[in-house]
């Protein structure tokens, strides 16, 4: 129990995008085991080739994200999810992070389903596995919301938008090619997604508005628990009392901040900032 206890301890640690991550790893470690035992059970939560056999299991719209083919696969799209999901955070609250997340799922299903319904032969597809529609729906967002802003890959800096102008060629060549045409295809789906509400969110406007409640429904999976933060608050310290309302009354006023400049970023977009706003907001992100 003490390890059971240990490893729910380190995910109520987490915050929403990695208690994402390690629900997606989790779930597609498990799936390798189905597969391994039981193989036709794997093919339940794949999404299948096809309108009618995808109404017969509608739930394959959202689990073929938790399942990857193998390790590469995987390790590929966390790294990007990782990278982009905090850089995301650092503007954005959870719940828009998880309902672009998803929003990038459903998209990548759509474009898939279509390609395969209109081009059968042409993408000749035995089904979709992974998550890399929701990925690259939050990565081309960050990519197409802050164009410019230069980060370093390895041993030289390059700006976003050159790595969403990669991800789109890769993904149109894949087509094109006829490699991997069907998971190529989710690929573009979540960049249209992506890229439409990052342009969106730039004018102030939220297109994810009407999928609000479901994002909340679905931040709360992934959101730190409160029981361990209650209890911190109601243990007593006699000494320095001053100082300790002095930090905590700080803390809040920084948080109350924060959420001041993040509504702002949804009302107005990014650019409305005032340069000190920007400076606070990056501070923040890196505390």
């Amino acid at each position: 129990m003490g390890f059971i206890d240990d490893i729910k301890a380190k995910y109520a640690a987490q915050n929403s995008l990695g208690r994402l991550i390690v629900v997606i790893v989790a779930l597609t470690l498990l799936s390798w085991v189905i597969q391994y035992v039981y193989s036709p059970a794997y093919y339940w939560f794949n999404l299948p080739p096809g309108l009618f056999e995808t109404l017969l299991q509608p739930w394959s719209i959202v689990t073929y994200s938790f399942l990857h083919s193998d390790v590469f696969h995987l390790f590929w799209n966390m790294i990007l999810l990782f990278s982009f999901g905090q850089i995301m955070l650092n503007l954005f609250k959870s719940r828009q992070l998880i309902t672009l997340f998803f929003a990038g799922v459903l998209s990548g299903a759509v474009f898939y389903l279509l390609g395969e319904s209109l081009f059968s032969s042409y993408v000749n597809s035995a089904g979709l596995v992974g998550a890399s529609a929701g990925v690259y729906a939050v990565t081309i967002f960050v990519c197409a919301y802050q164009p410019d802003t230069e980060v370093r890959l390895i041993f030289f800096n390059v700006k976003l938008k050159y790595i969403g102008y990669f991800l789109l060629v890769i993904s149109l060549a894949g087509v094109f090619a006829r490699d991997n045409v069907g998971g190529n295809l989710a690929h573009l789906g979540g960049i249209a997604i992506g890229f439409y509400t990052a342009i969106k969110m730039k004018d102030g406007i939220d297109i994810l508005k009407n999928l609000a409640s479901t994002g909340d429904y679905l931040a709360s999976l992934f959101k730190p628990s409160t029981k361990k933060e209650k209890k911190a608050k109601m243990k007593t310290v006699y000494r320095n009392k001053g100082a300790q309302k002095k930090t905590t009354t700080a803390k809040s006023d920084q948080q109350a901040r924060i959420d001041a400049i993040l509504d702002k970023i949804s009302e107005s977009g990014y650019e409305s900032l005032t340069k000190a706003e920007k400076d606070f907001l990056f501070k923040a992100g890196k505390d």
